[in-house]
């Protein structure tokens, strides 16, 4: 093997570095496919990322939506329905869904021996793990498709709402607001790849990533305006990226600013809110895909060893 030296008993640092290989991108693409074929094979993971985000936005636009009117027209502005409101926190909602339980794949093939196969391969590690991120990309690019809509389809049916009403900075908004998702799903792809890094283990990985996502989703903006929720709740939202995530898809429908934990007005209007919270996803991005590349790594040497 490439990574052995000519002294017995020695084994060379990273043997991956040493091998003659394909270049990154390409390992890049080669590991996206495939991550893109398992996952496509899978009925009942894609069944479940398309229509669970369907079945939780109609529950919370019926339940919270009789009551939580008020709270979002004195926030915001009067004419803004909850159906609107909801939209981002659902699209955040599905994207956290999805990027949480990212590590599970890698688990499986660890259990599988999968790992080692890859591992004994000149394939760059970065490579394997943008490759795999980027699979996941395409399920929550196609999530927030069905979830814009699908909160159009329910105002429209509701209230005759038109797209430009429902969306105020048209396709640009559409744009923005598929760059954010993606970016935010980033945040816990890594945050879920450095919990079955450290646990390799299935259901772990699933519980502590349910841990912590789904009591973030209440500790921040998603569902109500944080001026109506406690103060406790308020400081915590501040470090908290799905306060950014939303609140960065909400100035894209809205065309407003409408940042709720840091004050900065010298961009103007919708910028206000936008660019902070894109630095703010990006600085996660960096530091949680930093440490899980720097696992998979070093996971990749004590296998190989």
């Amino acid at each position: 093997m490439s990574g052995v030296t000519d002294e017995p008993g020695t084994i060379d640092e990273d043997p991956a570095k040493r091998a003659s290989g394909n270049s990154s991108a390409t390992d890049t693409r080669i590991s996206f496919k495939r991550w893109l074929v398992k996952t496509s094979r899978n009925p009942y993971v894609t069944f479940t990322s398309l229509i669970q985000p369907i079945i939780f936005f109609v529950l919370m636009a019926e339940v919270l939506g009789a009551i939580a009117g008020g709270a979002v027209t004195q926030s915001v502005q009067s004419d803004v329905t909850y159906v609107t409101y909801l939209t981002p926190a659902i699209i955040i909602q599905s994207a956290l869904a999805a990027a949480a339980v990212s590590g599970i794949g890698l688990v499986d093939d660890m259990e599988t021996g999968m790992f080692d196969k890859t591992l004994i391969s000149p394939m760059n590690r970065g490579a394997m793990f943008v490759g795999k991120a980027l699979s996941e990309v395409v399920r929550i690019a196609a999530q927030t498709g069905i979830i814009l809509g699908l909160g159009y389809l329910l105002l429209l049916l509701k209230s005759g709402t038109t797209a430009e009403q429902y969306l105020q900075t048209g396709v640009f908004g559409v744009l923005g607001i598929f760059t954010v998702t993606v970016i935010f799903g980033g945040v816990f792809m890594a945050y879920s790849n450095i919990v079955a890094l450290v646990t390799r283990d299935r259901e772990a990985t699933v519980m502590i990533a349910n841990l912590l996502t789904f009591p973030l989703l209440f500790i921040s903006s998603a569902f109500l305006p944080l001026e109506v929720l406690p103060g406790w709740i308020q400081a915590v939202a501040v470090a908290n990226p799905i306060t950014y995530g939303v609140d960065a898809i909400r100035a894209l429908m809205l065309g407003q600013d409408v940042m709720s934990v840091i004050e900065i007005t010298s961009l103007g209007g919708l910028w206000n809110t936008v660019v902070p919270a894109t630095v703010v996803l990006l600085g996660f991005n960096v530091v949680l895909g930093g440490i899980a590349i720097r696992l998979l790594k070093r996971a990749s040497r004590a296998e190989v060893q």
